[in-house]
């Protein structure tokens, strides 16, 4: 298995620019195709969906081969993929129609590790139902989760565990299915922040023990939107408010207001450019996807190696906060002495993009107690060993 990345880095119009991408974590760069299936879709014909003209066929096709492709990415039912605009709004709906069920007395459990999309929904939902929000901590000497804290805070009263299969900051994979069968056990849901995992997992969300899982598709080669998977079942048990005409079938009693019909064309395109990296002998769009997300992970895994070692030889005077064993390669770094924005700019200079910040990382933060702002570099398909050389010298030349 093997990532051609000379022929890859060949679909993004963007890389001509020279620019070496660490901001990743923050939103991928978009290959030809995906730009390409928007265009053609937007350019028709196109009408709401329908049955009858060649353009309402066109906008049904794009939301049947959107729901198949990412049922195909997530290993879930095909009824059970909803579309929103972001991964944030998804779960602030959510939210709503979980509240809905729960009562005053209930405990909800959160962690520390998420990002704030995973955590201030929940804590605002609670607040208006008189639920009590419980956490799970981070160990800070080894950024995972602290799962002594979570046995502590489980208990028949927990309605909801909301958890990251992977943080946006520190690249921590928690062990989630631990986490999930111990909820089910007291007949809690678990609703699975997948944002940052999607991006360097094959994601099977019935492995994970997720009854819920959102994702973002911009953050994997995609366009801007937000997906949702659940078990068509879960789905028909809850009570959205919606517009009476709309239709009360699962999954569109979820979405609101007429579908992007473009944007769902483009995050198609975006699987199945995913399937396409290292396809293998081919077979299914799934049998495609885990064969070349095995390579991605590989071609990713060895870069890091890479970036990790040139790290450790600039000494002390950089300090890399992600450590846990398994994760992701996105890497949360503070530089002694320095402002990490100041380093920002100066490796903008060097046409790299490094952001610094807290990345709606709220919780992490203050756990970690860690100074705003911190560096993020995070790697994705089409990042080379050239991408890796040029930032560690910008670090060199900054520190």
């Amino acid at each position: 298995m093997a990532v051609d990345v000379t022929a890859l880095r060949d679909h993004f119009p963007s890389l001509t620019h020279g620019l070496a991408h660490f901001d990743g974590p923050g939103g991928t760069q978009t290959p030809r195709p995906v730009a390409e299936a928007m265009v053609a879709t937007l350019t028709g014909p196109l009408s709401n969906r329908g049955s009858s003209t060649v353009s309402e066929l066109n906008a049904e096709k794009a939301v049947t081969d959107f729901r198949a492709a990412y049922a195909d990415l997530l290993n879930v039912s095909a009824r059970g993929v909803v579309h929103g605009r972001s991964a944030t709004q998804l779960t602030y709906d959510f939210s709503r129609h979980l509240a809905k069920t729960w009562r005053a007395g209930d405990e909800i459990i959160l962690s520390r590790l998420d990002h704030d999309s995973n955590v201030r929904p929940w804590i605002q939902a609670a607040r208006r139902c008189g639920v009590t929000v419980r956490w799970i901590d981070i160990d800070d000497e080894t950024s995972e989760l602290d799962l002594g804290s979570f046995e502590r805070a489980l208990s028949p009263r927990t309605r909801l565990v909301a958890v990251t299969a992977a943080s946006n900051v520190l690249g921590t994979r928690p062990p989630v299915r631990h986490l999930a069968d111990r909820a089910h056990r007291v007949g809690a849901l678990v609703y699975v922040d997948g944002v940052h995992y999607t991006a360097h997992s094959l994601v099977d969300v019935p492995a994970l023990g997720a009854d819920l899982f959102v994702c973002s598709p911009y953050k994997f080669l995609g366009p801007h939107c937000g997906v949702l998977a659940g078990a068509p079942e879960l789905l028909e048990s809850l009570d959205p408010d919606k517009l009476l005409p709309s239709p009360d079938t699962v999954p569109e009693r979820f979405e609101f207001g007429t579908l992007p019909y473009e944007i769902l064309a483009g995050a198609t395109a975006a699987v199945d450019f995913l399937a396409g990296i290292d396809p293998g002998t081919g077979g299914s769009r799934r049998e495609r996807l885990t064969h070349s997300l095995h390579s991605v992970h590989d071609h990713e895994s060895a870069l890091r190696g890479r970036m990790e070692e040139g790290l450790r030889a600039l000494g002390d005077a950089v300090t890399v906060h992600s450590k846990a064993n398994d994760r992701t390669p996105t890497l949360l770094l503070t530089l002694v002495g320095r402002d990490a924005r100041e380093a920002q700019t100066h490796l903008a200079a060097l046409d790299v993009v490094a952001p610094a910040g807290s990345f709606y990382a709220y919780e992490a933060f203050a756990a970690l107690k860690l100074a705003e702002p911190a560096l993020r570099v995070g790697l994705a398909p089409y990042n080379n060993t050239d991408d890796v050389d040029r930032l560690l010298k910008g670090l060199a030349t900054f520190l």
